[in-house]
C-alpha cells in the first residue's frame, strides 16, 4: 500500500500539462524547470504557494536539509515533475552521480469534499472567473480544505537518509511550490481531480443554476434550434459500409538506418544518438517480425552491457571510452568493471556475464570429471573453487548453461578477464584460451 493511500485519499491515478499537454487529465508532467534567480524571502510567489511551503516547514523535523533542499531547487536539481492524483514525483540530483527518486504524497480529498467545493465555486461568478485566470480565492480554498495541513504531505526518496524529509524529498517539495505559483490546477489535481474534470462540472452546475433561475422567474428560454431525431440520422450514418483498411505494410527485409544527427554544443553525443536510434530500429524490427521483444528480460545493467557490446567499434577507441564512461556514470559503475562485462557478453552472451558475476555450487557430474580430464592432457593443477577451475594465470568458470568459460590473468593478479569461446568440454574452453 503506497503512503497516499495510507493518507485514506484514495489511490493514485494518472492528467495533461499545460506546458505539455496529454489527453490524460489524471497526469502531468512538467519539464526541469531552470534555476531561480534567486532564493532569497519566501520561496514562491503566489499566497497558496506559500501556504504549501509552510505545510512542509511546520513539520519538517531538520532545517538543515530543508536548507539543502531549497538550495538544490533554486539551483534546478529537480528533473521532469509529474502530478497524479495524491503523488508528485521526479528525479533529483543531489551529490551522487545518480539521481534520487523522491515522491511527496498527499491524501485526495473525497466526493463530498469536492461537492462542497464545487457548489462553492458555482454559486460565486468571480470564483469561476478567478480559476480560469488561474487565481485561488482564499475561501474557495476552505470550502474544501484544499491546502495541506503541517504532516499532510508525506515525502518519500530512494535515498539512504531517512529524515523527514530528506533534502530530496524537500526539493521536490520547493519545486512543486512553483508549479503551483504556475498553475493551481495541480493542486486540485493533487487533491484527486482534473481541470478539464472540474470545469466541465463547474459548467454544468452553472448552466444548472443559469435554468433554474429562468424557470423560477418566469422568463421565456431562446427560441429552440432546429433539431434533428438522433436515432433516424444514426441509422442513415451506419447504414453506409465503412471502407476497408488498408492492408499492413510488409516487413523490411532488414532494420532501417538512422538519420545522421548535426553536431550541437548543447546537444547529446552524436555518436550515443545514433547508437541508442539504431538500437530502437533493431528492436521495433524483432518485436514486428516475432511479436516480442528479445531483451524485455533484461535488467538496466544487462542491456547496458549488451548495448556497449554490440558498439560496432573495435578496440578502446575514443567513441568507445566515452560509450563505457557515459553508461558507467549513469549505473554508478566503473569504466573497467563495463568493460569486463562486454568482454563476457561477447564471450558468451547473457550466460557469458552470468559466469563472471555469480559464483555458484554445481551439482555433481561435469564439473567433478574435468578435473581428471585436465590432468590426463597434461595441462597445470587446477585448484577447484565453488564453479571455478584455478592456475596462477588460467581460470575455467562453469555456467549454468552447461558450457565452460575460459579466463586468463597475469600471475599472481587474480585480475580475470574472459578469453577465448566457451564450450561444453573444458579441455576445448581452454584451450581456445592458450591459443589466445
Amino acid at each position: 500500500m503506497s503512503p497516499g493511500e495510507r493518507r485514506g485519499g484514495g489511490r493514485p491515478g494518472s492528467a495533461g500539462s499545460r506546458r505539455a499537454p496529454m489527453h490524460d487529465d489524471h497526469r502531468r508532467t512538467f519539464p526541469p524547470a531552470p534555476p531561480a534567480e534567486g532564493d532569497e524571502g519566501r520561496f514562491a510567489a503566489s499566497w497558496w504557494g506559500n501556504a504549501w511551503v509552510e505545510a512542509l516547514e511546520d513539520s519538517a523535523l531538520d532545517p538543515a536539509r530543508l536548507a539543502r533542499g531549497r538550495a538544490y531547487a533554486a539551483r534546478g536539481h529537480v528533473d521532469a515533475v509529474t502530478v497524479t492524483p495524491g503523488r508528485v514525483t521526479a528525479y533529483v540530483h543531489g551529490t551522487r552521480p545518480r539521481p534520487y527518486r523522491a515522491d511527496i504524497w498527499l491524501g485526495v480529498l473525497g466526493d463530498d469534499d469536492w461537492e462542497r467545493f464545487l457548489d462553492s465555486a458555482a454559486a460565486r461568478p468571480d470564483h469561476i472567473a478567478a480559476l480560469l485566470d488561474k487565481d485561488v480565492p482564499r475561501a474557495l480554498a476552505a470550502a474544501a480544505d484544499l491546502l495541506p495541513a503541517p504532516h499532510d504531505l508525506l515525502p518519500d526518496c530512494s535515498c539512504p537518509d531517512h529524515g523527514l524529509p530528506c533534502k530530496h524529498a524537500a526539493a521536490l517539495c520547493y519545486q512543486v511550490a512553483r508549479l503551483l505559483d504556475e498553475d493551481p490546477f495541480v493542486l486540485f489535481l493533487l487533491r484527486g481531480r482534473g481541470e478539464q474534470e472540474i470545469l466541465a462540472a463547474l459548467g454544468r452546475r452553472n448552466a444548472a443554476l443559469e435554468a433554474a433561475e429562468s424557470a423560477a422567474g418566469g422568463l421565456a428560454g431562446p427560441a429552440a434550434a432546429p433539431q434533428t431525431a438522433a436515432l433516424p440520422a444514426y441509422a442513415v450514418l451506419t447504414s453506409v459500409p465503412p471502407a476497408p483498411l488498408p492492408p499492413p505494410l510488409p516487413l523490411p527485409e532488414h532494420p532501417g538506418r538512422p538519420p545522421v544527427y548535426p553536431e550541437d554544443p548543447g546537444a547529446p553525443d552524436v555518436l550515443a544518438l545514433e547508437l541508442l536510434a539504431t538500437e530502437a530500429a533493431v528492436r521495433a524490427h524483432a518485436r514486428l517480425a516475432t511479436g516480442r521483444d528479445p531483451v524485455a528480460g533484461l535488467t538496466v545493467w544487462q542491456d547496458a552491457v549488451r548495448l556497449a557490446a554490440a558498439h560496432p567499434g573495435s578496440g578502446l577507441t575514443a567513441a568507445t571510452r566515452a560509450l563505457y564512461r557515459d553508461l558507467a556514470d549513469a549505473l554508478d559503475r566503473t569504466p573497467a568493471g563495463l568493460a569486463r562485462a562486454v568482454a563476457a557478453w561477447r564471450q558468451g552472451g547473457l550466460p557469458g556475464l552470468a559466469a563472471l558475476e555469480e559464483a555458484w555450487d554445481p551439482p555433481a557430474g561435469p564439473f567433478d570429471r574435468a578435473r581428471p580430464l585436465l590432468i590426463a592432457a597434461g595441462l597445470p593443477l587446477f585448484r577447484p573453487w565453488r564453479n571455478r577451475l584455478s592456475t596462477p594465470a588460467v581460470q575455467l568458470r562453469y555456467g549454468r548453461d552447461g558450457r565452460w568459460y575460459g579466463y586468463e590473468s597475469d600471475p599472481g593478479r587474480e585480475d580475470w578477464w574472459p578469453r577465448g569461446a566457451p564450450d561444453t568440454d573444458p579441455i576445448g574452453a581452454l584451450a581456445d584460451v592458450l591459443e589466445h
